[in-house]
């Protein structure tokens, strides 16, 4: 699955610093956009992303022309800001999937909205997702990456990772690893355990994997 991709034109509601916090916890790149989104997109700049945020409260934007240049250019879905006592002029798009919410809007709200757009039938909350430094786990989708680039990881390899990371500051023995992660029914021996962190380390790079700390005698700790 490739990264999601979010162009925002930014206004008076939806503001660079607001944009910011809003989609820095969504598994996606976010990028703001420096010139008009319709100026943008006549030029082929903003064609190609997965969603099209553009804060329109001010209503100067010409949806018409934005809907007709994101139709002729590939699957992007658009989200827009509007001022509530626009609703009853606005014409929403219909060739292009879409969503909007007034300015008093919620953040929670915007961020559903958006996500729903992204993901569509796979809806995910900032509960998903756990940032640490350079490392993302969805825990939603099982990906992980290191400096927004997909890590390769095998089941078990994202299992491991995945208990480490959500039980942070805790020594976990090989014993228990493998009850915990491979399942009391796995006859394999602890060494297994061993195996799967050296390639953990390996594919996480040496960043993220000085975070898996071999305890001597005692097992492994994720230390936050």
């Amino acid at each position: 699955m490739h990264s999601k991709t979010i162009l925002v034109s930014c206004g008076r509601t939806i503001t660079l610093e607001r944009a910011s916090a809003l989609f820095s916890s969504m598994d996606a790149d976010v990028r703001s956009l420096k010139v008009p989104p319709a100026q943008a997109l006549s030029s082929g700049h903003g064609l190609g992303v997965d969603l099209l945020v553009i804060d329109d409260t001010n209503g100067g934007c010409d949806i018409s022309a934005i809907e007709a240049e994101l139709a002729s250019g590939g699957d992007s879905a658009l989200f827009l800001m509007l001022d509530e006592s626009r609703m009853k002029s606005v014409r929403l798009p219909v060739r292009v999937t879409s969503d909007f919410a007034c300015s008093g809007a919620s953040d929670d709200e915007i961020k559903l909205r958006c996500r729903r757009l992204l993901w569509p039938g796979e809806m995910t909350s900032d509960a998903d997702f756990i940032h640490m430094g350079a490392l993302t786990v969805n825990l939603a989708t099982y990906q992980v990456k290191v400096n927004g680039e997909p890590i390769d990881l095998t089941f078990m390899e994202y299992a491991l990772l995945s208990f480490l990371v959500t039980h942070p500051g805790r020594i976990y023995s090989r014993e228990v690893l493998l009850s915990q992660v491979w399942g009391f029914d796995y006859y394999g021996g602890s060494r297994t355990v061993d195996v799967h962190v050296r390639r953990l380390r390996a594919k996480l790079g040496p960043e993220v994997a000085q975070h898996i700390e071999t305890v001597r005698g005692a097992g492994y700790l994720w230390q936050s």
